[in-house]
């Protein structure tokens, strides 16, 4: 699975703190990614987590120190920044902040950074007191003004026993940085909005009609999108996913909560992607009180709620891409195929979700996008947000590129 970190070099640079178990983990991600990752160790830091461990995680050599014995040891530092393609230092503790601050290079990873011409993401993992110091907060402003990328920590509980911003971000949230590093920025002034999860329609205060869409395809793209310059609405239904980052939330519960959210943001988007799994019926009047089991029997008159999709292909101009979702169960070229053309779409993304590897909830998916002008490609089985860059991959090539709208 080709990614946007497949083949890249990435340098992880690991200080004396400890969160430097978390850097274990995102290595193991950046490794799945498809990422080379080289790691360089402060002294202090082998004291939480040992050289050997990301040794053999990465399979590459650890560095150190400045004078390690071996064949290219002596110019280790200076290959490794010429050939980084991005540089993470995770956890990035108070000392290594206030050296490269002041252009201090007397170990390893200081001297590594300063050679580095290559994107530099740099997560301070702290006590509270000593990141909210003067010194620490001059220092990071001197860095980001510098043009280095700081990932600010998150709040919560300290290993200090203290509460408060420190906490080293987890390491998903550092990937998704990376991520957006080496992302192409294509979509840059463009106006996204995608909708996902399921939509909730009351039965009574205590019940409702609803399915079994976790919204992962959608995060995932909303995520993608933002990681690619894109300005991202994502108007979800309820779902149990973390927020993506650089992404504008809007929550809603019912379908035609959901219209009114999405109809309200058409006229400034240019690309509008409907993942959602939008209840297609709501009971035709909800119970102010929860319904008692007096019968034996219970007969649930429905009512059909706004066609969402339908209704943005009627409005949209001719400039906005509109992308639908198919989840089928059968026929999937003919059910997909008819909708493309009954909702004026330029794609339809169709799967089968009858399958437990790539149905509702899983991580993966297996999809065939359906063009507008006939044709249509099936891909492999993959990540969700494999799915998500490659969709957006075929969004520029096909509509935006070709219609000089970049």
């Amino acid at each position: 699975m080709k990614t946007h970190m497949t083949a890249k070099n990435i340098v992880l640079g690991v200080c004396g703190g400890i969160a430097a178990y978390k850097s274990v983990e995102l290595l193991r991600l950046l490794k799945k990614q498809g990422a080379s990752v080289r790691v360089i160790m402060t002294q202090n830091a082998r004291a939480f987590v040992g050289p050997l461990t990301f040794e053999a995680l990465s399979g590459q050599a650890v560095c150190t120190g400045l004078f390690e014995k071996g064949e290219d040891a002596s110019i280790r530092h200076i290959d490794w920044a010429q050939a980084s393609d991005a540089v993470v230092i995770a956890p990035a503790t108070a000392n290594i902040i206030g050296k490269l601050a002041g252009g201090i290079a007397d170990d390893a990873l200081s001297t590594f950074i300063l050679a580095v011409i290559s994107p530099v993401i740099i997560c301070p993992s702290m006590n509270i007191h000593m990141y909210e110091s003067k010194a620490v907060q001059r220092n990071l402003e001197i860095l980001r003004a510098d043009g280095y990328s700081i990932l600010n920590p998150e709040s919560g509980e300290l290993a200090c026993g203290t509460t408060g911003p420190g906490r080293l971000p987890e390491p998903e949230v550092i990937m998704d940085r990376l991520l957006y590093c080496l992302a192409p920025k294509d979509l840059i002034g463009k106006q996204v909005i995608v909708t996902a999860g399921p939509t909730q329609e009351p039965i009574d205060p205590v019940r409702f009609i609803s399915n079994p869409s976790s919204g992962k395809m959608g995060y995932a793209i909303a995520r993608a999108a933002a990681q690619r310059g894109g300005t991202v609405t994502l108007i979800t239904g309820p779902t149990n996913l973390p927020d993506p980052t650089g992404v504008t939330m809007m929550r809603v519960r019912t379908a035609r909560e959901m219209a009114k959210a999405v109809f309200d943001q058409i006229d400034e988007s240019h690309i509008i992607i409907k993942t959602a799994a939008v209840s297609d019926f709501r009971p035709h009047k909800e119970a102010s009180q929860k319904i008692k089991k007096e019968e034996d029997e219970m007969t649930l008159l429905l009512k059909k709620n706004p066609d969402i999709l339908k209704e943005v292909g009627r409005r949209k101009k001719n400039d906005h891409i509109l992308v639908g979702f198919a989840a089928e169960t059968e026929d999937l070229g003919k059910n997909a195929g008819k909708k493309l053309a009954e909702k004026n779409l330029e794609i339809i993304v169709g799967n089968l979700v009858d399958h437990p590897q790539y149905g509702f909830g899983s991580d993966f998916n297996k999809v065939t996008f359906f063009y507008k002008d006939g044709t249509k490609e099936p891909l492999a089985p993959m990540e969700k947000d494999a799915v998500a860059h490659i969709l957006l991959d075929r969004i520029v090539e096909r509509y935006l590129e070709a219609s000089n709208t970049l």
